[in-house]
């Protein structure tokens, strides 16, 4: 599921406990979770609703100025489904984040963040790919994710699978467009270029 930037700023601060989506069949469940750059999203109900069933209340929660605003927006869907009312909550920040903010790194840890991306690259299906990702990311913070997988020639959605798993590392963080380096990402490439010399 996604937010923009507001509505996670809005539960960030606890002033929206619940979206809407149109949906065929529910995309989330109860008690699942999210990560995003806010923190960890917890899912706590979802519910099919008609648009009688949306309150005044429901739109304010989610962010909108009034009921109406809220079901054109909903009406402007160009998915089909019905409407679902998804109650949430901030669980509490994404663990990812604490460890790719540390860039005080022993160099027994960096020497193990290397072996990490060795391991991957060993049992990619492909030729190594963790080092060339870091790279491009370090060298275009901010670059699109097509934009970036176009460099490589490869397509999106197979690259944004690989940069989520540097980010599981702590190596790279997602922006609003794009990517950038963690400040453990950035330790790491200094080690390696300096191991490699």
């Amino acid at each position: 599921m996604l937010f923009r930037r507001e509505v996670l700023e809005g539960i960030a601060g606890g002033r929206i406990d619940r979206v809407f989506r149109v949906w065929a069949q529910p995309r989330v469940r109860a008690g699942s979770t999210q990560r995003t750059w806010a923190g960890i999203i917890v899912i706590d109900s979802v519910t099919a609703v008609t648009p009688e069933e949306i309150t005044e209340q429901d739109a304010l929660r989610s962010g909108f100025k009034s009921r109406a605003a809220l079901l054109t927006a909903l009406s402007k869907s160009t998915k089909e489904g019905g409407y679902h009312r998804v109650m949430l909550h901030l669980g509490g920040p994404d663990p990812r984040s604490e460890l790719a903010g540390n860039a005080d790194l022993t160099d027994q840890e960096l020497a193990d963040l290397k072996a990490a991306l060795d391991a991957i690259d060993t049992r990619s299906r492909r030729a190594p790919w963790t080092r060339e990702v870091l790279r491009l990311i370090e060298e275009h913070p901010g670059l699109r994710a097509l934009d970036l997988a176009e460099r490589l020639d490869r397509d999106k959605l197979p690259f944004k699978a690989d940069v989520r798993r540097l980010k599981a590392l702590g190596l790279t963080e997602s922006l609003e467009t794009g990517y950038r380096l963690s400040p453990r990402g950035k330790a790491l490439m200094t080690y390696l270029r300096t191991s490699t010399e």
